[in-house]
């Protein structure tokens, strides 16, 4: 789990579920609520912003998503506070595959 984040699956594809279990800064503050702040895009242009109610769970927090687009996933945690946990102004993002097979034939 790197820096308290826990993505599910890697490598994401376009229309799967994704699971992200969250165990950060703000969870080890004492956070009561934790929501996860997403959004889709490219070169750190987002759009389709939405947040995320967590659930507090034996790990930590834990959020679900659909990823309905191949456009690269980018999030960070705010609690209910103002608090926030964008990776030191960085977020976290990770590429969307479209899913399409390519053959060599």
């Amino acid at each position: 789990m790197d820096q308290g984040i826990k993505i599910k699956p890697t490598p994401i594809t376009a229309g799967e579920n994704v699971s992200i279990e969250y165990q950060g800064l703000l969870n080890q503050a004492g956070a009561n609520e934790i929501y996860l702040h997403t959004g889709f895009g490219m070169n750190n242009d987002w759009d389709k912003i939405q947040d995320i109610k967590m659930e507090k769970s034996n790990n930590g927090w834990q959020a679900n998503i659909e990823v309905n687009t191949d456009k690269r996933f980018y999030f960070c945690f705010h609690d209910n506070a103002g608090n926030w946990d964008n990776n030191n102004g960085k977020n976290w993002a990770f590429e969307v595959h479209n899913g399409k097979q390519y053959s060599n034939n």
